[in-house]
């Protein structure tokens, strides 16, 4: 899949066609979602024309010198993991340095003009998914401590109206892997409710506004009590909640590398799942039907 980063996008469709969706972002580029089968599960960042990052999902997919499922004992054997990476574009110098978490579960790996931000499972000792991309794209999202100097790349401001439909990109790729990820561990997929959804957001929405990051809100109560407002019947809930993550996918993430989020997260009695994004603020709300 790298091959694509810095091409044409015709040679992308060339060989996978047309996306099933294609999402905005707020860092230039759209993201074109392929997602016919889970297995091929991947998503294009295209900026004026050209392929300029992959999320790399599906367990098909050529993630060369990489395999999705891979062990991580694997990886760290074949590959030099850097402490820092400092990366040099038109606009200036900048410095990424890796702590030690990062390193365990997120490093980042240059492959010659590309950028690898590997998304390891320290649960199960596994390589999830696989972010390709180039300098630019790695200095605009800039997911590590970074010294720079120059000038600092700027993403679309969080009150600009566009986050509107970013915010609906984002849930729906939080709602694409979680149930990806699901399969992958044998577990049934889940239904989308909208209802819940819109529970979630509304916390999404309240944990910004408010300035708090919590389950439970000043001015709307616990998950139960907001449940009993939004309408929704259940036998049984679960929240996971996540703040200032580059976005939807790199929230998944964190999920799955936390053992409570990840247990809601792959807890197989779960029917159904709302998802609700407010500018960086995360929520996925999970019922069992009754």
């Amino acid at each position: 899949m790298s091959v694509y980063i810095g091409k044409p996008v015709k040679t992308l469709t060339a060989h996978f066609g047309k996306p099933q969706r294609v999402d905005p972002s707020p860092y230039g580029y759209d993201w074109w979602v392929y997602k016919k089968k889970s297995a091929g599960y991947f998503q294009a960042g295209v900026k004026n024309g050209k392929v300029t990052t992959i999320y790399a999902v599906g367990t098909r997919l050529d993630v060369a010198p990489f395999e999705i499922g891979e062990n991580v004992e694997k990886i760290y054997s074949s590959i030099l993991m850097d402490t820092d990476m400092t990366v040099q574009t038109n606009e200036g110098s900048y410095r990424f340095e890796l702590s030690e978490e990062d390193l365990n579960i997120r490093p980042l790996v240059r492959l010659g003009d590309i950028y690898a931000q590997l998304a390891l499972d320290k649960f199960s000792g596994k390589l999830l998914f696989i972010r390709f991309m180039d300098k630019n794209t790695l200095t605009m999202l800039h997911p590590y401590e970074m010294v720079y100097r120059g000038v600092l790349p700027q993403s679309v401001p969080e009150d600009d109206p566009k986050w509107v439909d970013v915010e609906k990109a984002n849930a729906r790729q939080i709602f694409d892997l979680t149930n990806i990820v699901r399969e992958r561990f044998g577990l049934k997929k889940l239904a989308w409710n909208t209802a819940l959804s819109e529970v979630a957001y509304s916390h999404s929405e309240d944990m910004a506004d408010g300035h708090y990051f919590s389950h439970v809100s000043p001015k709307y109560g616990d998950l139960k009590e907001r449940l009993k407002d939004g309408h929704v019947s259940y036998t049984a809930a679960g929240e996971n909640i996540a703040a200032h993550y580059t976005d939807g996918p790199a929230a998944v993430e964190g999920w799955l590398n936390s053992e409570g989020h990840r247990k809601t997260l792959l807890e197989k009695d779960f029917t159904h799942l709302g998802v609700g994004v407010y500018q960086k603020y995360y929520t996925q709300d999970f019922i069992k039907a009754p």
